[in-house]
């Protein structure tokens, strides 16, 4: 499968966005993944382990670690439907295993292959779940309606409370979105 554009992502994302009728945050990602017609199941692993995904003839199955806070279980749901919209095919009929995050400046990244930016596909879903959790035009709207200090971290709280998200994932959002104008 070749590789895909950054552009598609958020293309993919908008498509979904419209088509779940979902015009602010925070996007409900598990009814999204329920709506492509995934069955969520929440349930302990090991700490290491995020997220996977299996699809069973047409039927999408996304494990997601209850153990997990809620933020990452939501980004872990979110790197799952980008598995599914964008990888379908290469994951289709075996168990996809997503561990835990590394993080390097420019993506979030999920383990060590993905980390040496040799996993196209782990790369390819992190930017899929950033975007659907933290949509580029909202995103951008909500921190341009904030006034911000150096010694107040409050309108960053306040952004990654409306999103759903956790401070690091909105402070790595910040900063890949600034990489890339």
């Amino acid at each position: 499968m070749p590789s895909m554009r950054s552009a598609e992502p958020a293309q993919e994302v908008e498509r979904l966005l419209k088509r779940f009728g979902v015009n602010a945050p925070a996007v409900p990602v598990d009814r999204i993944a329920r709506g492509l017609g995934a069955q969520l199941r929440f349930s302990p692993l090991d700490a290491e382990l995020s997220g996977m995904i299996y699809v069973k003839g047409d039927t999408p199955i996304i494990g997601i670690n209850s153990l997990h806070h809620p933020n990452r279980q939501r980004f872990s749901i979110a790197h799952e439907v980008g598995h599914l919209v964008l990888h379908r095919p290469r994951i289709s009929g075996k168990v996809h295993v997503d561990k835990e995050f590394r993080v390097q400046l420019a993506t979030l990244n999920r383990d060590a292959t993905s980390a040496l930016g040799s996993d196209r596909i782990e790369i390819e879903a992190n930017q899929f779940a950033a975007e659907l959790l933290m949509p580029t035009t909202w995103f951008v709207q909500a921190l341009a309606s904030k006034h911000f200090d150096i010694d107040n971290e409050s309108p960053l709280d306040e952004i990654a409370r409306k999103f759903r998200v956790s401070r690091q994932a909105l402070d790595f959002r910040i900063r890949n979105l600034a990489a890339s104008t």
